[in-house]
């Protein structure tokens, strides 16, 4: 058995229990070969937990029961749909030794 050293257990602590990441992204014009999409909000997911999102530009912020909810309220006009894109898990963590106090 390996010992593991405090700050790998910490790691691990943090790997184990990190929220998930997505955006809301926006595309006009989807399968057309001049689609174009923007980000218009992040949210995050805690384990077992509620969903947060933030709008760019900081004024929408939410907290909804699931990720999906996000998606109708950033429904844009006829033409433009909503996405969510999630931000792949790194799988490693570090301790900034600077600024730990």
């Amino acid at each position: 058995m390996v010992d593991l050293t405090f700050d790998q257990e910490l790691c691990g602590l943090v790997l184990d229990t990190a929220p998930q990441l997505f955006a809301v992204v926006q595309v006009c014009g989807e399968g057309r070969a001049d689609a174009d999409g923007w980000v218009v909000a992040w949210g995050i997911v805690e384990n077992d937990g509620p969903t947060h999102v933030i709008g760019i530009g900081g004024r929408t912020r939410m907290t909804l029961t699931a990720p999906e909810r996000a998606l109708r309220h950033f429904a844009g006009r006829p033409g433009i749909t909503s996405r969510l894109v999630w931000l792949a898990q790194p799988g490693t963590a570090r301790l900034n030794q600077a600024e730990a106090a």
